[in-house]
């Protein structure tokens, strides 16, 4: 007896075979022109991708590094593999973008460690080379008051990482380095799919407000070097998105109860202090720094955090000297366009600027020589 079509491509059922052990289903794969559907998907995936390339490359995106675990815990390899002696950054955004690694190499002979992290509390990182006998170089902390007497800790997981980190996830890191961020412009967490038709403005839930979050504002290089995207700065919409994120915590109904923090300021104290001690008694070096800030950010960390009740107390707790921008006339007046990092051409600028005052004041003997930021 010939078998229809529709009976040969038919899924069998327990109820046709009566009586019998039942396997598992068996169904042929219908004769189809597999490779031409082969090759019609990818043509449609390379269109589709190439669409989304081009879309973000003219909203002003370029291929770049993406700033992440991975890439952190490179760095911090650095110090364990015999360069314990370096100078090394921890801080969050402000000296992460403001101090120019190949700026401060030409300045000093070698380029410093950079290990801040935007969004981040360094406090956990200087607890980290405190308990580390290999470190015994110089340390610049950076102090962004909301960041640091708050302990934010948007990447700390990045010590964890670091310390868990397999041989699988070192190679993925660099084959991504290799073959697939500098190249691919959309490759960044902030033009993820999910990320864009999260951040849509859907109509609003009673009682689930959608804050903005924090939108992409820098580049990054494979050693973590870091200055603020153009955009920003060359972009008065884009700058103006920044500026309205920011504004979000500049709202008095957004601050913490004050007695919380003071709690969590003083704990914060208290844990850096300790840190500095271990640090400075196997005779590493230790420098705050609090960069400089503008506008309305600078007006709402002077009333949230006013330094008499942080800063000040803070270089009084831990016994180690600082660098505070409005202490020096060459750390101040640089362009912030959304009143918290400088440009990049700015930040060059800064850069020898700040060096200068750290030979002149606190590590140096002489005078640091002249250099042309670029």
């Amino acid at each position: 007896m010939r078998t229809s079509t529709a009976d040969r491509y038919a899924r069998q059922t327990a109820a046709d075979r009566p009586g019998i052990a039942q396997p598992v289903p068996v169904r042929p794969v219908p004769e189809q022109p597999w490779g031409k559907i082969l090759l019609g998907a990818a043509l449609t995936f390379v269109v589709l991708l190439a669409g989304w390339e081009a879309y973000w490359r003219a909203y002003g995106v370029t291929p770049g590094i993406n700033n992440n675990s991975g890439l952190w815990a490179m760095q911090r390899r650095r110090i364990d593999a015999g360069e314990g002696d370096a100078t090394v950054i921890v801080a969050s955004s402000r000296p992460f973008f403001d101090i120019q690694l190949p700026v401060w190499e030409r300045l000093a002979g070698r380029r410093p460690i950079q290990l801040a992290f935007e969004g981040t509390s360094p406090l956990k990182f200087v607890e980290d080379l405190a308990a580390d006998p290999h470190f015994t170089g110089r340390l610049i902390v950076g102090i962004d008051p909301q960041v640091f007497f708050q302990g934010f800790g948007l990447h700390v997981d990045a010590l964890a990482y670091a310390r868990k980190e397999s041989p699988s996830q070192r190679i993925g890191q660099w084959l991504s380095m290799q073959l697939i961020e500098p190249y691919f412009a959309f490759d960044d967490p902030d033009f993820a799919l999910e990320t864009v038709l999260a951040r849509q403005p859907w109509p609003p839930r009673p009682g689930k407000p959608w804050p903005s979050q924090v939108r992409r504002l820098s580049d990054h290089e494979a050693d973590r070097n870091t200055h603020l995207w153009s955009k920003v700065a060359d972009d008065p919409q884009y700058r103006e998105l920044a500026r309205n994120i920011w504004r979000q915590r500049f709202q008095p109904a957004a601050d913490p109860p004050p007695a919380e923090l003071r709690k969590t300021i003083q704990e914060q104290i208290d844990r850096t202090a300790k840190a500095v001690a271990k640090l400075r008694a196997r005779g590493a070096q230790v420098l705050f720094l609090r960069s400089p800030s503008d506008g309305e950010y600078l007006a709402y960390e002077r009333r949230l955090f006013p330094r008499a009740k942080t800063w000040d107390v803070l270089l009084a707790a831990s016994d180690a000297p600082g660098i505070h921008f409005e202490d020096y006339p060459e750390l101040q007046g640089y362009y912030l366009p959304e009143w918290s990092h400088m440009t990049r051409a700015e930040a060059a600028r800064y850069t020898v600027a700040l060096y200068g005052v750290i030979q002149r004041d606190f590590w140096g003997t002489h005078t640091a020589a002249t250099a042309t930021p670029r």
